[in-house]
């Protein structure tokens, strides 16, 4: 198939490129093409550009758009000052940033990073950023130029996402990937990829369950950030991980009413910062229903639940809540306070049905210890079940146990170093053993 250069491309800066005279030529083994051998070119590390598409900062890119107002921030110019500088501020912002420039202003720049044709960064972000923060931050001359791989100037968006799996996912996402942007990833990949997990698994260099268990994951914090309304955004939920992992295994078979029982209550305490491990606790159809008794016990929670009782009925377009959690009946108004909650700052106010208000972060605290003393109470009940069903669990044991012995005894008592003596010994411990457990229960 003939590819034809990309009319998109800012023509001036391919230009620049392309006059460059190539310092050498490189492999790349990951560059889906046949031919697989880039010119390596020297470049001032202020003009290459980053990439805006870079799944690697997409929560914090949402975070970024979020705060500045401007939801098409990094789509509208990607090359322009506005997407740039805040793409800057993501990278210089990141974990190890700080190590990552001790390293390069010790070893200097090992790999070379791969660039599109009119300089935009596919790989080598992080590098650049270091580089340029060397170089005008703290005046390290060192760091002017930066060693980049040029693509050809045909390479296609889809050829683009899956350089970025190879190169990214496949070899060091664990230090420069959240889970979060890796699940974004993997969505992208999984709508082009037909919502096949096997081809998403193997462009990933995973395995199915693993990339079929991020990408449910990123599914329930799509649905508590779309209930946040804009209060709360994906980045902030990256420190979740174990709880919306527990979540979404527990609710991928369940019926919808326990499902919808269980994430309302997991949404509600990773609102409330209660440990994950106590949430596990409320893997149960009536887990919802346990919270709520709780919360109108508590003089301090109940006029929150009221007042999200009394909130004012969705207009013609459809409850959000009623969407993402499924028809709440009118005995069970937790949705709606988990709607009422999740959509308040920490730094607000909740308006109170009397007129009074009450910090965002006081009612959090509520609930939280309000979710925790459930949750305990659940642990408790589940331990007094299994110790009522211990006994029978540890006899059904005992008596598939005597079953293989009965089973193999003929053939044991066949072998030559047979000892009857010593069986008959057991035999008789058994006996005892039950004559105990029988006086125990007169």
């Amino acid at each position: 198939m003939i590819r034809l250069p990309n009319p998109m491309l800012d023509q001036d800066r391919v230009a620049m490129l392309q006059a460059r005279t190539p310092l050498r030529h490189v492999l790349v083994p990951q560059w889906p093409r046949e031919q697989k051998e880039l010119p390596q070119v020297e470049l001032e590390v202020r003009w290459v550009r980053f990439s805006t598409l870079n799944h690697r900062t997409r929560a914090e890119q949402h975070r970024e758009s979020h705060l500045a107002g401007q939801p098409d921030l990094f789509t509208a110019d990607p090359l322009g000052p506005a997407a740039q500088d805040a793409q800057y501020r993501i990278l210089t912002g990141q974990e190890g940033f700080k190590a990552l420039k001790e390293d390069l202003k010790d070893r200097g720049q090992q790999d070379p990073a791969i660039i599109t044709a009119e300089g935009v960064l596919i790989n080598g972000n992080r590098r650049a950023a270091a580089l340029r923060s060397l170089y005008q931050d703290d005046d390290w001359l060192k760091a002017r130029y930066v060693q980049c791989l040029v693509l050809p100037d045909d390479a296609q968006p889809d050829e683009l996402v899956d350089l970025e799996a190879e190169l990214q996912i496949a070899r060091d996402f664990k230090q420069d990937y959240s889970w979060i942007n890796e699940a974004f990833l993997i969505e992208e990949l999984y709508d082009r990829e037909g919502k096949n997990f096997e081809r998403v698994a193997q462009r990933m260099h995973s395995d199915s369950t693993r990339v079929q268990n991020l990408h449910e994951k990123l599914q329930q914090v799509h649905q508590l950030v779309d209930l946040a309304k804009g209060a709360r955004l994906h980045v902030d939920f990256t420190d979740n991980e174990s709880a919306f992992a527990e979540l979404a295994r527990h609710i991928r078979n369940k019926p919808p009413g326990e499902a919808d029982s269980v994430r309302a209550a997991y949404f509600l305490g990773t609102l409330a910062n209660v440990e994950y491990r106590k949430l596990r606790h409320l893997q149960r159809a009536d887990a919802a229903e346990l919270i709520q008794r709780e919360i109108e016990q508590d003089p301090a929670l109940k006029p929150v639940l009221d007042a999200a009782q009394s909130a004012p009925a969705p207009g013609p377009g459809g409850d959000l809540l009623d969407d993402l959690l499924g028809d709440d009946p009118p005995s069970q108004p937790l949705n709606k306070l988990l709607g009422l909650v999740a959509a308040q700052r920490s730094n607000e106010s909740l308006k109170l049905g009397n007129g009074e208000k009450i910090p965002a972060h006081q009612v959090l605290s509520s609930l939280r210890s309000a979710i925790t003393a459930v949750a305990n109470e659940a642990e408790d009940e589940a331990a007094d079940q299994s110790a009522a069903k211990a006994p029978i669990i540890q006899a059904n044991k005992v008596i598939n146990g005597l079953k293989r012995i009965r089973k193999v005894l003929p053939k044991a008592r066949a072998q030559a170093e047979w000892d009857e003596h010593a069986f008959a010994l057991k035999l008789v411990e058994i006996e005892r053993l039950l004559d105990e457990v029988e006086g125990r229960q007169a």
